[in-house]
């Protein structure tokens, strides 16, 4: 019988170099125990996605430092005027104000979550979302003005053509997954407000009884909009 318990122990023993680094991730022993799958999943997702604005930042700078026509001033095309003045950046800066303080709220609404303050964490989420919506909405103006300007995709009057192609695609996609935020952020903020998340009530977006993880994986997601528009705006708008 003690023969049998110690093989027994040998066989249950962790493997030790190589193997047993391999054996303990593979296992799930160490790694993501105890984490919820759906923040799991979303540190996946946006792993993957910033291989994606990653390469869409890296073409735009190999296509900057490789074009043989002058690249727009950015300053100049970036800017508003104010009582017959020209403001450089001002919009942009605007934009970036707004973005980077509604990381501040969406924090703010994962702390009060976890305290179980429903009330203030859907207030939160609500401001965030509106955050998100006067966001896209500059960027919606901005997006106008330029046209109006004639920066199409596939030309640009002011410079090299890249031009339009590179801010359309990296702009839009980042106001794509704002928009996308916007609208789970209302979804979340509504079901905070309703006290689904204390009652598990069945539907979408819905977590464990009394657990307001789901919040803090909307925060995961909007933390990294905020993070890639600081890229943008200093690789894009400040070079």
């Amino acid at each position: 019988m003690a023969q049998d318990a110690m093989t027994n122990s040998k066989a249950l023993a962790p493997a030790e170099g190589l193997q047993g680094f391999v054996a303990d991730w593979s296992s799930d022993q160490r790694a993501f125990k105890k984490v919820p799958w759906g923040k799991a999943m979303m540190w996946i997702f946006l792993l993957s996605d910033t291989f994606v604005f990653a390469s869409f930042l890296i073409s735009y700078m190999t296509v900057r430092m490789s074009t043989t026509v002058p690249w727009p001033n950015v300053s100049e095309i970036f800017s508003l005027t104010i009582a017959g003045q020209q403001v450089p950046m001002l919009l942009i800066a605007i934009m970036t104000f707004i973005l980077i303080s509604s990381s501040g709220t969406m924090a703010m609404a994962v702390k009060f979550g976890y305290e179980k303050n429903k009330k203030m964490c859907a207030i939160l989420l609500a401001v965030t979302a509106l955050c998100g919506v006067i966001f896209v909405g500059l960027q919606a103006f901005e997006w106008t003005k330029l046209i109006m300007e004639g920066v199409r995709p596939w030309g640009n009057p002011m410079g090299a053509a890249q031009f339009g192609s590179n801010f359309f695609m990296i702009t839009g996609f980042h106001g794509f997954h704002v928009s996308v935020g916007v609208i789970f952020l209302i979804i979340t903020a509504v079901k905070v407000w309703r006290g689904d998340l204390d009652h598990e009530r069945p539907g979408f977006l819905t977590g464990r009884k009394g657990n307001y993880e789901m919040v803090e994986i909307m925060g995961l997601y909007w933390h990294f909009v905020d993070l890639v528009w600081v890229f943008i705006f200093a690789f894009f708008y400040l070079w």
